[in-house]
């Protein structure tokens, strides 16, 4: 095992604090295999909404989760690429325009241009976590993915700015930091997830990535191979449960279990004669009731959440353009029929999607929806090391504070940055 090439994952969730720990193996700065070597799980507390509620308790969660991952690996880190996610993250598009000095376009003019969409003035109380380019124009040709080369005296960029809250991410560092770790970088959840599940050709055609969390739904559409929008619905797993809770008078403990245990999203793939026994208290006595009772409370609430995803995708006016359809992963997308619900209320095509691509090691211990966002911030940083970035002990490189006049490894970040977003 080479220490100086491991990379670690922490994806602090609503419901569990996740860490993976992985060695990169391939050097391909695209497409980077890593091998999984610890996985490590831990109930989350001191979170809601995905926003640390309680730095102590989060605290908690986090040296569970990697102490138990770095056991696994044999290996100690002492950096973390973090997930965030959360009503708070909030995206732009910002325009750069730069003229042209040689007689053909160079890198140094699509810098030029880049910085100056990225020198947007943001809110003292946010902060920029990611820049990404997305099209250029060359006078008056637009759509350019790469304009190096071309000859034209005008160049024109579109940049993607994503801005998280000051005050959650500070929070969520400081528990990382009470933790004995340090964030390398803050990554959004649904760019990670993304990494993980999503291929270059469902990107390019048109797709919408549905992240099920426990608190929230995270959303993200990607279309001619670029991030084109993201959003959030305050609903998740935890609806679903405590919709159980009280259709079928059982405690929140119990309501977990069924849902694990017997749960079924989609109502119509539930045996009509099947029965289940409710767990019930003395005065209850003993219950059953069909199992289609509870898929069908299963079935209305994720419906609801799915429509609120569609009615947040067509206002952006990405609704007829995902040819491609959309994905459903995260810890609440492991229910039985989650595919043919989403398939059945967007009316497109859908499946449920799940880490496996460019993975070894341990790479079965982390094949569920519920590690989607681990394993891509474990796979970001994998690219970061493939670039000649920081593994799990490397310097911090901040798309946000990076000047113009940046190194050759920012330069190739950015580059790289552009063409996986």
């Amino acid at each position: 095992m080479n220490l100086d090439r491991l990379v670690a994952g922490l994806d602090i969730g609503s419901a569990k604090t996740t860490a993976v720990i992985a060695e990169v193996v391939g050097d391909l700065p695209k497409h980077p295999t890593v091998n999984i070597l610890g996985v490590g799980q831990a109930r989350t507390t001191g979170l809601r909404r995905g926003v640390v509620a309680d730095i102590d308790e989060t605290t908690r969660s986090i040296t569970k989760a990697l102490q138990d991952a770095e056991r696994m690996a044999g290996a100690k880190v002492h950096t973390v690429y973090a997930g965030i996610a959360g009503e708070h993250v909030q995206a732009m598009t910002s325009k750069g325009i730069a003229s042209v000095t040689g007689s053909e376009i160079s890198k140094a003019d699509v810098d030029r241009a880049n910085s100056v969409a990225r020198a947007q003035a943001i809110p003292q109380d946010r902060e920029l976590i990611h820049a990404i380019p997305q099209e250029y124009t060359v006078d008056k040709n637009i759509g350019i993915r790469d304009p190096i080369g071309m000859i034209g005296t005008r160049l024109e960029t579109e940049m993607y700015l994503v801005t998280i809250g000051m005050s959650p991410a500070m929070n969520l560092r400081k528990a990382v930091e009470k933790s004995g770790y340090k964030v390398g970088e803050l990554v959004l959840e649904p760019l990670a997830s993304a990494l993980s599940v999503l291929t270059e050709d469902e990107k390019e055609l048109g797709v919408c990535l549905v992240e099920m969390g426990a608190g929230t739904t995270d959303v993200a559409v990607f279309h001619e191979g670029k991030i084109r929008h993201l959003g959030t619905v305050n609903y998740g797993g935890n609806n679903v449960t405590s919709d159980i809770v009280h259709g079928l008078g059982v405690t929140q403990a119990d309501a977990e279990r069924l849902k694990e245990a017997y749960g079924c999203a989609y109502e119509p793939m539930v045996d009509h004669s099947e029965i289940i026994k409710l767990p019930s208290t003395v005065a209850q006595g003993d219950r059953q009731i069909p199992r289609e009772l509870l898929a069908h409370i299963i079935h209305q609430r994720t419906a609801e959440i799915f429509e609120l995803v569609m009615r947040d995708v067509d206002s952006a006016g990405f609704m007829k353009r995902l040819s491609a359809g959309v994905v459903v992963t995260g810890g609440a997308a492991a229910q039985p029929g989650m595919g043919e619900l989403a398939s059945e209320v967007f009316g497109t095509g859908a499946r449920v999607g799940e880490p496996g691509q460019f993975l070894g090691g341990l790479a079965d211990s982390v094949q569920a929806p519920r590690f989607s966002t681990v394993v891509g911030l474990v796979q970001y940083g994998a690219h970061r090391l493939a670039l000649g970035g920081g593994g799990a002990k490397g310097k911090r490189l901040s798309m946000a504070t990076a000047a113009p006049s940046m190194d050759k490894l920012a330069q190739r970040f950015k580059t790289w940055l552009q063409d996986f977003f």
